[in-house]
């Protein structure tokens, strides 16, 4: 579902077919988990394809590969630029896009002095569908932040994602919500989540979650559409007393909840803050919403 004949990556400087660049069966992403990643969106607009907030996706690319270690030497202008081209050549408007270092060969538990640059793209629907979701809280817990870097998307601590994952979809849910190790609300397997109580938002503070830019430009769409929103550490007790929720990703973009365990989330969702910036988010990544928060490169 995510290449054919036709498919063209990018990697170490050349554009390829998916099956023909070898990264080696020795390498530390393979062995360790030491590789870093970035989800992005292209959209198309009345403007042409956009990548949307492609910058800071990057940049957040650039720290992931800084705090591991991992030599990388891309500006944010090369990668975007390469990025367009492409989805240029995969003939693609609307799309997802994986940027990819992984680690070279190293047995040793020092970072490897080599790495190569993959980026992938494919069409791809909301990650999490468009019903409200079903969701059960997870017996996994958020990473503890001491013990790696929680706001760098690694690949090795997409484990922690995969099991929660798997814990809820085999037991019937849709998707899982995870706790940090002071049992506060942190977010699900890969998004963000906010809550509607009384006419206001929150969202969980950053400390164990990853502050994803989906979250970002919600926050800043709060803001100027004058809904209430504050960033504060909030216990499970409290989330199932909630009126509404929702999480926000690049992947997932906006979905709403139906139901947390055994928990029905009482408003109405056509009602909700949580549809109402899952419109104004759709407008704004497709540059059809007449705001000032800084757009598509």
């Amino acid at each position: 579902m995510y290449f054919n004949e036709q498919s063209i990556i990018y990697h170490n400087g050349k554009f390829l077919h998916p099956n023909d660049p070898n990264i080696g069966l020795y390498g530390q992403s393979l062995h360790y988990g030491n590789g870093v990643f970035e989800g992005i969106r292209a959209y198309k607009t009345k403007q042409g394809t956009k990548i949307f907030k492609a910058e800071a996706h990057y940049k957040r690319l650039q720290y992931g590969a800084k705090v591991m270690g991992i030599p990388f030497n891309f500006s944010v202008d090369e990668l975007v630029a390469i990025t367009y081209d492409l989805l240029e050549k995969n003939n693609f408007q609307d799309a997802y896009i994986r940027p990819l270092i992984t680690t070279g060969a190293d047995m040793s538990l020092k970072t490897s002095s080599e790495s190569n640059l993959t980026i992938q793209c494919w069409e791809w629907g909301k990650y999490m569908g468009d019903r409200l979701l079903k969701v059960r809280t997870s017996s996994f817990e958020r990473p503890n932040p001491k013990s790696c870097f929680v706001e760098a998307k690694v690949t090795g601590h997409y484990i922690n994602s995969v099991l929660s994952t798997n814990e809820a979809k085999n037991s019937g849910y849709d998707e899982a919500l995870l706790l940090d190790m002071y049992g506060n609300v942190a977010e699900c397997s890969g998004a963000n989540i906010f809550m509607e109580k009384d006419g206001k938002l929150y969202t969980p503070k950053k400390g164990s979650i990853m502050p994803g830019i989906t979250r970002s430009t919600i926050l800043e769409l709060c803001k100027e559409e004058g809904i209430l929103v504050e960033e504060k550490h909030f216990k499970l007790e409290e989330l199932k007393q909630a009126d509404s929720a929702f999480f926000t990703g690049t992947a997932a973009e906006v979905v709403g909840l139906k139901s947390l365990d055994d928990y029905e989330f009482p408003l109405d969702w056509n009602q909700s803050f949580g549809n109402k910036l899952m419109h104004l988010y759709k407008q704004e990544v497709l540059c059809e919403r007449k705001g000032t928060l800084s757009k598509a490169v």
